[in-house]
């Protein structure tokens, strides 16, 4: 029986975490055009790459899906913290862009926070909040082109 050797390609440290409160495992296998499923079996899904034929999903939806939920967890956890009500209807309309530099490939994001009938300061007080405290927010940081829009 032959075995497997595991080796190490990167391990970096950003910030010393002191408790995992989750952690979401999925193996995808065929790439753009293959299959995603979680090892608890809540997700299994057809992959698609962008602009082709098929029913799969892509990676940059699910990025902008699992932001824009993150975000507004963020948003209540922002507005509690500063005490703003947040409207009942609220919702964030992410677009994350597959994009190209000459021989490279990029991604960029645009997240629209929609707010309705809350006024601005207070809207950009919970927004401005939560892109600090959104671990996708800081996991991107730095990292690609981001835009926020607030629209009340």
């Amino acid at each position: 029986m032959e075995l497997s050797t595991i080796q190490e390609v990167e391990n970096t440290t950003v910030v010393n975490i002191s408790k995992v409160l989750y952690s979401g495992n999925v193996i995808v296998t065929g790439g753009r055009n293959g299959e995603a499923k979680s090892s608890d079996g809540k997700l299994d899904i057809e992959l698609t790459s962008p602009g082709s034929k098929g029913n799969g999903t892509n990676p940059e939806q699910l990025l902008a899906a699992g932001w824009s939920a993150c975000f507004i967890g963020a948003m209540h956890l922002a507005s509690a913290k500063i005490g703003i009500t947040l409207p009942a209807d609220l919702s964030v309309n992410t677009s994350v862009d597959l994009a190209t530099n000459d021989d490279e490939f990029f991604l960029q994001a645009h997240l629209q926070i929609l707010l309705p009938g809350l006024a601005i300061d207070q809207a950009r007080k919970v927004v401005e909040t939560a892109h600090a405290t959104c671990p996708y927010s800081k996991a991107t940081r730095g990292n690609i082109n981001v835009k926020i829009d607030v629209v009340v």
